[in-house]
């Protein structure tokens, strides 16, 4: 979403960083070249000004002046300052009070509410939380029966309701179903609108003095820009919500939703939705989004995802076999299966600091779909072939081919690059640091 701001913002940075030493003039150039690329990206106008304007007030000061790197000293500024401005720290949503906890979500049409919902009760249900979620828009007919297929995909507990049923109800009965249900969290799917209007608002208000949510979050698609920044602004006024989730920020806007939401609104963004999936809704860590939009990566998220995708204990079982070299075709597939659990490759490469700054591993385009015929390969051999990749011969690779949809050559290729990896990791156990160099060498 931020990579015409990131490119943007290389650029000046660059220019900066040419400098031997940094005066009043091109910093206020290079600022200038801020402001345009913020306000390219959607940014709003009276961010984007108070943004440059604090820049440049720690920019012209002493500890830039006598920096030895200026030009790194700028980027550090800049880096606090976006960090501060989209709140400086991770919110938590707020889950207290007696009882079982209740979190409203609200929304106009089509932001992605009743999808957020079911990813909510995937992020809740690993912390520990028992959800229960209750279709309370019953003006829109699939919206119900939505729910009630999320529940069954998730085995997540969905409470029963009919169109005929009034909203305020439903949410005040909510309370008890989900005791008898033994869950502790309530997740409220409120009705939307295709704009903002007082019947809507009068709705949500009963629902809110009925059941007294611990949580309000404004489900805002980020795709639009200013207007989820001037929706959040309305339902805040109406309803004193407690924090945003932002969805689609896997997509190609430009981003200024997430720079601008809470210095508009005073509210933080709480979650971010990152892709189609159920399990794509990450909490939002401000810090971490700054360091992004800078190309420096983020190293911190992409552990999370890496600890959330594989145990510990298979990790150090899967240690021991690489070391003593009997990592297996079965478990190279086993491993790209929870690898591709993490999210898109693409994404993750981009989590990596500096991948941003290289233009060769910028544009690498990661095809998903081979991943996917790796595992058709994998699967079409039998259990021993998985074991002992060197029986294969001629006639089971044509078996193989046959088998998974592919080609001999497809075959080929998977052993090679197999036999190739196993070379290395064989070097880097043995020798460390100089082995994996002396593996990557072409002599």
């Amino acid at each position: 979403m931020f990579d015409s701001l990131s490119d943007r913002l290389t650029q000046v940075f660059k220019k900066l960083k040419g400098h031997g030493k940094l005066s009043e003039s091109n910093i206020q150039e290079g600022l200038r070249e801020v402001r345009m690329a913020l306000l390219e990206a959607d940014v709003h106008y009276k961010v984007a000004k108070q943004l440059v304007s604090d820049i440049k007030e720690r920019a012209l000061g002493q500890e830039v002046m006598a920096s030895l790197t200026p030009g790194q000293q700028v980027v550090k500024i800049v880096n606090e300052t976006l960090t501060a401005l989209m709140g400086g720290q991770l919110v938590e949503i707020d889950l207290s009070g007696p009882g079982p906890a209740a979190v409203m979500l609200v929304g106009l049409q089509g932001s992605g509410k009743t999808t957020t919902a079911g990813k909510l009760a995937v992020l809740l249900r690993k912390r520990g939380r028992t959800p229960f979620l209750v279709p309370a828009d019953v003006y829109r007919p699939a919206a119900i029966d939505q729910l009630k297929t999320l529940g069954a995909q998730l085995d997540v507990p969905v409470m029963a309701v009919t169109p005929e049923m009034d909203p305020v109800d439903i949410c005040r009965a909510a309370g008890a179903e989900a005791q008898k249900a033994g869950c502790d969290t309530l997740l409220l799917d409120t009705a939307g609108r295709l704009h903002i209007d007082e019947a809507l608002m009068g709705e949500l208000g009963r629902i809110r003095e009925a059941v007294h949510p611990s949580d309000i979050l404004l489900v805002a698609d980020a795709m639009t820009g200013q207007d989820a920044v001037n929706i959040a602004g309305s339902f805040d006024q109406a309803l004193d919500i407690g924090g945003v989730v932002l969805t689609k920020m896997d997509g190609d806007a430009r981003g200024g939703a997430a720079l601008s939401i809470k210095s508009i609104t005073g509210k933080p963004i709480k979650f971010i939705g990152v892709g189609e999936k159920l399990s794509e809704l990450e909490a939002f860590h401000p810090d971490r989004m700054a360091s992004r939009i800078l190309g420096m990566g983020d190293v911190l998220t992409m552990i999370e995802k890496a600890q959330a995708a594989v145990d510990e204990k298979e990790a150090f079982e899967l240690q021991k076999k690489l070391r003593k070299s009997q990592f297996t075709l079965e478990d190279f597939r086993d491993q790209m299966v929870k690898i591709r659990k993490m999210g898109s490759l693409t994404d993750l490469i981009g989590m990596i600091p500096g991948f941003s700054k290289n233009k060769q591993l910028k544009n690498l385009d990661v095809d998903e779909r081979e991943f996917v015929r790796i595992e058709a390969i994998i699967n079409s051999m039998t259990p021993l072939e998985r074991r002992q990749h060197t029986l294969i011969n001629g006639s089971r690779r044509q078996r193989i081919a046959r088998g998974s949809g592919t080609t001999i050559q497809d075959v080929n290729k998977l052993l090679k690059n197999y036999s190739q990896m196993m070379k290395m990791m064989k070097k880097i156990t043995k020798g460390g640091m100089r082995g994996l160099a002396r593996g990557m060498l072409p002599f």
